[in-house]
């Protein structure tokens, strides 16, 4: 499940801008409290690239080496709609199970008056 998530969390970052640097990708997650380290972002980005849901370009750097900047492409906008309806009814089924164990106590409650 943490994979799908990460990927949906990835695909909404990217997709928030036209394009996205790496470690900007890292600064929103660790800013969201979603730690992600290099060694799990790269592969994800790489995967992500390889299946179509993203695409890159190289831009030369000020100082250091080229940076790689992410985009988004139709396929991955599709993917990202998916995801995110499928997080929302997860979201909401989980939510009824909490609510509805909220209310057993009351249920309960009331029963044994």
């Amino acid at each position: 499940m943490r994979k799908g998530v990460l990927e949906l969390c990835i695909l909404s970052i990217i997709s928030e801008s036209d394009d996205a640097y790496a470690s900007d990708i890292l600064k929103r997650l660790k800013e969201s409290k979603l730690i992600v380290v290099e060694g799990t972002l790269y592969p994800l980005l790489m995967r992500l690239k390889n299946d179509g849901m993203l695409s890159y370009r190289w831009e030369e750097s000020r100082s250091g080496p080229p940076r790689k900047y992410y985009r988004i492409t139709e396929i991955g906008e599709q993917l990202l709609k998916e995801l995110t309806e499928s997080w929302r009814e997860l979201v909401g089924s989980v939510n009824d199970i909490l609510d509805q164990k909220d209310k057993t106590p009351e249920i309960k409650s009331k029963e044994q008056q």
